[in-house]
């Protein structure tokens, strides 16, 4: 049977003894490079499952190597090791494509667990991805948004996940920890606004009998029990300031305190969050450290929003009304041509989410198992101030009021939508936040 390789490239040679004799313990083959040009001669001469470099090198850098890698032998996962507190040279190596980051001197516990995650790596960079039915869609945003999921769920770089209500975030991180070496271990979903202040250190970091009243036994945090596997931060935004910090320091040393503990216990955790809120606007207006953002944003990864992919409309009906029918036991509905026509019309501001609850709703009131467009409801939703149809002039008084009135009603659904965040309503709507100030004080709304 043969072993599997792993490439080590440094130019110090007790490091790359160090290197090789953990490895060989672990039943690995090692070949040894002093340099780029060395490792590179490796790689064109033989397959490997793994390569560790080092930053610096006598005739280029461990990026240099990245990116070679990347390109000519990009079903290798390579890990950079680092000089200890070079955060921003770690950060940077993951943007490039390297799988993970060690920090020197190394830590050989850490080592070999990021060895045998990186051999657990299943599918080869460049492979189709299956299309999983959970995550249905041939339009180009979605077959671009399938590859990227593959490529990300080789790394363990930390994911932010953007885009908005409705559109499919947890479902992505759930398929990046799926496809990913971590699959077997556990996936764990926390939403970060639905956690009272006072409780969020010890659900996060767990707690020890007696620590605080109403704590009458020892308790596992989140961390500790997504130990192994991957933690998805849901609504990140709405992590208060104290708690931020803590959740900053316990990414960066992969430890954590329980509350009431005298001991920091390492966790191996892939982070992974997401947020509908503008995360760099909360930076600017103070609201979210910037430390943490760089943190948790080393590769942002955008789930585009249901009107960017009206070609997929059809095709995701189809499927949730197939799936209502079997829930029910009942024969499945199908949509009118007039009735499908009007959804891809619609400009979804729940998405993928509001289609779901629409076609719900529709399912239950239709009739001969066909749904029609006056099942929809689209009326009151799509357009205020329209009870569908054309406007009769009949129905205005006055243009101005008219106007300014369906101008409230897609403000006040904006910033509903938002959680009344100004800054993500006024992006929801097109406007800068200085138009948005002046039409909220125009329309009285506070």
């Amino acid at each position: 049977m043969n072993r599997q390789r792993a490439l080590i490239v440094d130019d110090e040679p007790d490091i790359r003894e160090l290197l090789e004799i953990t490895l060989g313990r672990m039943k690995l083959d090692t070949r040894s490079a002093r340099n780029v040009k060395e490792a590179r001669e490796w790689l064109a001469r033989e397959p490997f499952d793994l390569c560790l470099t080092d930053m610096r090198l006598p005739d280029g850098t461990g990026l240099d190597l990245v990116q070679h890698i990347q390109q000519r032998h990009p079903q290798v996962p390579v890990a950079m090791i680092t000089a200890y507190g070079s955060l921003d040279t770690a950060i940077n190596s993951l943007k490039a494509g390297a799988f993970d980051f060690l920090t020197k001197p190394v830590d050989l516990g850490r080592l070999r667990e990021l060895v045998a995650t990186a051999l657990r790596i299943r599918a080869p960079e460049g492979e189709e991805t299956p299309v999983d039915s959970r995550l249905l869609g041939d339009s180009p945003p979605m077959k671009a948004l399938r590859k990227q999921i593959l490529k990300l769920s080789r790394s363990q770089a930390p994911v932010y996940i953007s885009g908005e209500s409705g559109s499919g975030k947890e479902l992505v991180a759930r398929l990046i920890h799926e496809q990913g070496p971590r699959a077997e271990q556990p996936f764990v979903p926390v939403n970060c606004g639905a956690i009272p202040s006072e409780l969020m250190e010890s659900e996060f970091f767990g707690h020890k009998k007696g620590s605080f009243t109403g704590a009458i036994e020892d308790k596992q945090g989140l961390f500790q029990a997504a130990n192994g596997g991957t933690l998805f931060l849901d609504e990140v935004a709405d992590l208060p300031l104290p708690m931020q910090v803590k959740l900053l320091r316990a990414i960066q040393e992969k430890a954590v305190r329980a509350v009431g503990g005298q001991q920091e216990v390492v966790v191996d955790v892939r982070i992974l969050c997401a947020t509908h809120k503008d995360l760099a606007a909360e930076v600017a207006a103070g609201r979210f450290r910037q430390d943490l953002y760089y943190r948790l944003n080393v590769i942002e990864l955008r789930v585009p929003p249901l009107r960017e992919r009206r070609e997929d409309i059809a095709q995701l009906a189809n499927a949730m009304l197939a799936r209502l029918a079997d829930g029910t036991g009942l024969a499945a509905a199908k949509l009118h041509p007039d009735a499908l026509e009007k959804l891809k019309n619609y400009r979804f501001p729940g998405n993928v989410r509001e289609l779901e609850n629409m076609l719900e709703r529709a399912y239950t009131l239709c009739e001969d198992d066909q749904i029609t467009p006056s099942d929809l409801r689209l009326a009151d939703a799509s357009s205020p101030g329209n009870e569908g149809g054309e406007t009769s002039l009949a129905q205005i008084d006055n243009l101005e009021d008219y106007l300014e009135d369906i101008e409230r009603k897609l403000i006040m659904q904006a910033l509903e939508e938002t959680r009344w965040n100004r800054t993500a309503a006024a992006q929801r709507l097109g406007l800068t936040f200085r138009s948005m100030r002046y039409r909220l004080k125009k329309l009285g709304i506070d």
